[in-house]
């Protein structure tokens, strides 16, 4: 029997619709709103920025898919209990009901709905907040329907990979097409960071997608899916997943490029831009009008939806298994309620918000990803684990008060620090320490 589950094989089609899956995932909201304003500000540094962004929006999360693959799932394993879900927890609430999610809907809202509007404007006070009407009645719909896919998943991931995605690539590569042959306007002069550091400012505004967070959920979830498939072998799953990852991989820079140099070219409609996705839509509505209106909608509500139903999931699975006592579908509906509240806090707002938290936890995940890979070449590697990573989230949290306008003094002295990446040095420094940490004499005499 044993020989058998090992031998397991999955299709062609399959592997594409896991594939494909995979990207339907990841392309969401950060996705499409990024690039094409990173690409304007950057104008003629435009290949710098694109090559920094692809960097921690692409290569990152591909790597991250391999270190959960080459872990068997267990990335956290070597970290004590309470840190380790501290740390998930912390992941979880970010990539789900805080931030990603609520933004997905909004960019949905934005660039998919509230085009269509003779006037968007209405408003009416809640507790001394000011709320959209039509934002707020959209967002309902939105996490709504979110909802009711998460609670019947049914066979959900094989319409989103073999289905729905293709479809959105379809779209996607008209776009990009249109892109290149009609492009708005000459590349423009660089702007603020972009004229003295591109890379760095890119690599910074690839945090924004937050796909290095969600490759450690994703991560966990594809491998879920290949256990229900029959692929039960560790070095089976690694395998379909490292393909899994290479195709998401592939679209997803496809996506990045094209969208950067819509941004570089965009011109006078990207003027007063405070997002991408009005860049984006300013385009669509300038080359095609209502009919490329119509479609940049369905593709956008499409990427948006797909990847807050495969949060809301997998939200609603950890926090169902961290406390038992609540159910699975009680979860999603709570999740997609919070969502929905949350994403009527304004697109500019939101991303505002999150950009500290992202400056703290982003540096913790890629220092996980890298001791993960450096595992059997640490001599403690459990000591390893933990020092890396306290290292990590104390630098971190310094770029993160950086980003929040609270600067700490004591290290205005160190590398990067202005550039919002003062953890890379020491963590680097720690790394290469742990690698030359010998174990105890004392050890063998135990044995």
């Amino acid at each position: 029997m044993g020989q058998k589950v090992q031998n397991k094989q999955m299709s062609i089609g399959d592997t594409l619709g896991l594939g494909f899956m995979t990207f339907a995932f990841f392309l969401g909201a950060g996705n499409l709103i990024f690039p094409p304003l990173a690409g304007f500000l950057a104008g003629e540094n435009m290949t710098l920025a694109m090559i920094g962004f692809l960097i921690t929006a692409v290569t990152l999360p591909l790597i991250t898919l391999i270190a959960v693959a080459k872990a068997n799932g267990k990335v956290m394993g070597l970290l004590p209990a309470f840190a380790a879900t501290a740390f998930a927890v912390a992941i979880y609430i970010v990539i789900g009901p805080a931030f990603a999610a609520p933004r997905a809907g909004l960019v949905a809202y934005e660039m998919g709905f509230k085009p269509f509007l003779e006037d968007s404007s209405a408003t009416f006070m809640v507790s001394g907040l000011a709320l959209n009407v039509s934002q707020l009645i959209y967002s309902v719909i939105f996490f709504g329907g979110a909802m009711l896919l998460a609670l019947y998943p049914g066979k959900l991931l094989d319409s989103v990979g073999k289905v729905l995605t293709p479809i959105m690539l379809i779209l996607l590569v008209g776009l990009a097409a249109s892109v290149f042959m009609l492009p708005g306007a000459e590349v423009g002069q660089a702007v603020g960071d972009y004229q003295s550091s591109p890379l760095t400012k890119g690599i910074l505004e690839g945090y924004n997608t937050m796909d290095t967070l969600a490759s450690l959920i994703f991560g966990m979830l594809i491998i879920d899916i290949l256990r229900r498939k029959g692929i039960n072998d560790s070095k089976q799953q690694t395998k379909y997943l490292i393909r899994a990852a290479l195709i998401a991989a592939a679209g997803l820079a496809f996506v990045y490029i094209s969208l950067f140099y819509l941004g570089a070219t965009a011109g006078d409609i990207a003027v007063g831009a405070d997002n991408g996705g009005v860049i984006l839509t300013n385009y669509v509505n300038h080359e095609f009008g209502s009919l490329g209106q119509v479609l940049l909608a369905a593709v956008v509500t499409l990427a948006c939806l797909t990847t807050v139903i495969g949060l809301v999931t997998a939200c609603a699975e950890f926090f169902n298994e961290l406390f038992t006592g609540i159910s699975y579908r009680k979860f999603v509906i709570i999740i997609s309620l919070i969502c929905a509240t949350v994403a009527n806090v304004g697109l500019s707002q939101l991303i505002s918000i999150s950009v500290p938290v992202l400056y703290t936890i982003y540096p913790v995940a890629i220092a996980l990803v890298a001791v993960t890979f450096l595992t059997e070449k640490f001599a403690m590697p459990e000591f390893s684990h933990r020092v890396v990573l306290s290292v990590a989230l104390l630098f971190g949290a310094i770029d993160g008060l950086k980003a929040a306008g609270i600067n700490v003094t004591l290290v205005d002295f160190m590398p990067l620090h202005n550039e919002g990446m003062a953890w890379l040095l020491p963590t680097a420094l720690t790394i290469l320490a742990c690698l030359f940490v010998k174990k105890p004499k004392s050890e063998p005499l135990l044995n």
